[in-house]
């Protein structure tokens, strides 16, 4: 894959998990049911917005990256951004595996549909659907990411000089009249 097409695909890719968390949050905020609170619908859309900003932060370093790899190439500034993008993906996807899909989170919002049944029940599952959802996008960030990494080591391959020096050192041998002579280069 080329190097250009790589990036590209990783934009992609990050605008579709921002569709997908874009999704999930009005699941969790705008679809709320009327009657009743919870705390749980706060720390769902807080999560689901502080994710989105990580998110954003990831896309616009993915973006100056992008711009590093058109003609002119400037293969560093494309790593300093890919390096960007990648440590705010990490955080992205640590928020997400911690504070929503992990087992005490879906338990929470299990408990809250089978407690107060009828529209809370149907949203508690909208929202592990929406979650669920969320995956695939993620991984496919990481594999794009991935291959981003890869043609940027191929690219620095490609034009990288390798230099090796060895020391021979100095070697004594002795002649047919016993002396010793000097040989080789220190």
């Amino acid at each position: 894959m080329a190097l250009a097409v790589a990036f590209q695909e990783l934009r992609v890719r990050l605008q579709q998990l921002e569709e997908c968390l874009g999704a999930l949050q009005v699941t969790v905020v705008e679809d709320t049911p009327a009657r009743g609170e919870t705390v749980l619908v706060d720390q769902f859309g807080n999560t689901t917005l502080d994710i989105r900003g990580l998110l954003a932060e990831a896309i616009a370093a993915s973006g100056e990256a992008t711009q590093a790899v058109v003609y002119p190439l400037d293969v560093d500034s494309a790593r300093r951004g890919l390096a960007r993008c990648q440590e705010r993906f990490h955080l992205v996807s640590r928020r997400f595996a911690a504070d929503l899909v992990c087992y005490e989170r879906i338990a929470d919002l299990t408990s809250l549909g089978l407690e107060r049944r009828g529209e809370w029940r149907a949203w508690s599952r909208a929202v592990k659907d929406a979650i669920e959802g969320c995956r695939y996008p993620l991984d496919q960030v990481a594999d794009a990411l991935f291959q981003c990494w890869q043609e940027i080591g191929e690219r620095v391959g490609m034009s990288s000089v390798l230099v090796r020096t060895t020391n021979v050192g100095q070697q004594f041998s002795g002649n047919a009249a016993g002396d010793l002579v000097r040989e080789g280069t220190s």
